[in-house]
């Protein structure tokens, strides 16, 4: 369409073809391919003269209109999509929020101080992912067709305690220890505690279900690891959330190298097409400090692209 409105306006195929920088073949195939599309001769071509036919003459009308209408709305999307200013609307899950987003704050706000995180925090089984920029989910999320996911990070669940309570209670070094400790374990409301199924990576992955008495259960996992922190006992915790606490010494991981769970963090998008460069950017910073937490912790290969 754009090729026939400059042919008319430059007044020859040659002319058309200096002004768009195309060979002369191709804009003549190109108008050609567009009367063949729309059935009807354009263009009355001579040796002396090109002049539109009157279908010509209506449909480069309407098309000017078209055209501007397009370039406009590509100019609109264009600096939509580039700017490094305005709002990105997050929704996360609470545990996702404190212990990855909130810690990812400060850095991209120096490197783009002009963007605005609008953070809403809601454990929803059915998110509304059309509402927001990014939606940070589990992996096991099902979200809808049509939706664009993105992974942040690959984690495992591992158990941990605090150094002062594993000096007075001991250090268990096989599953079936955990018998005699102090355990906090997370639970599904409605449903009573089973046997934890634990899962030894280093050897095929291979399972054990024990049988493990709790000193606090809860639907809540900060609440958990709040109380793994303070002294209270054992517990199982995703490996990206306690990381900074297991480099400082705050926390030590024990049981190595069984795990509870393998987990998945992901992102989920409305569209790609579209992205704004300032959610495109916070993604990028999002997921790149996810994988620098977990660095060292042998999740690196997982995480690997």
């Amino acid at each position: 369409m754009r090729v026939f409105q400059q042919v008319v306006d430059e007044g020859g195929f040659a002319a058309a073809a200096r002004k768009l920088d195309l060979a002369p073949a191709m804009v003549t195939r190109l108008v050609n391919d567009l009367e063949q599309h729309l059935g009807v001769r354009l263009l009355q071509r001579t040796t002396r003269r090109l002049s539109l036919t009157p279908a010509g003459e209506g449909y480069l009308g309407r098309l000017r209109a078209i055209l501007g209408d397009i370039e406009e709305a590509d100019a609109m999307a264009h600096s939509h999509t580039r700017e490094m200013a305005g709002t990105v609307r997050v929704l996360a899950l609470p545990v996702v929020a404190t212990h990855l987003l909130a810690p990812a704050v400060a850095e991209f706000q120096l490197r783009f101080p002009e963007v605005v995180l609008e953070v809403q925090v809601e454990d929803v089984a059915d998110p509304n992912v059309e509402d927001y920029d990014l939606t940070l989910l589990n992996g096991l999320v099902q979200v809808h067709a049509g939706v664009i996911v993105r992974t942040i990070l690959h984690s495992q669940a591992v158990f941990c305690a605090t150094p002062d309570y594993l000096l007075r209670q001991g250090e268990p070094q096989s599953p079936e220890d955990l018998v005699r400790h102090r355990c906090l374990r997370l639970r599904t409301p409605g449903m009573r505690l089973r046997p934890m199924r634990l899962i030894d990576p280093t050897d095929g992955d291979r399972v054990l279900e024990v049988e493990v008495p709790a000193v606090m259960t809860a639907n809540h996992t900060d609440s958990l690891l709040r109380a793994t922190v303070d002294g209270a006992g054992i517990s199982s915790q995703p490996l990206d959330l306690i990381a900074t606490m297991l480099r400082s010494g705050q926390l030590r991981r024990v049981l190595s190298p069984w795990i509870t769970n393998r987990l998945t963090l992901v992102a989920a998008l409305p569209s790609r097409q579209f992205m704004p460069a300032r959610t495109r950017a916070f993604l990028d910073h999002l997921v790149a400090h996810a994988r620098h937490t977990v660095a060292g912790l042998g999740l690196e290969e997982v995480n690997a692209g």
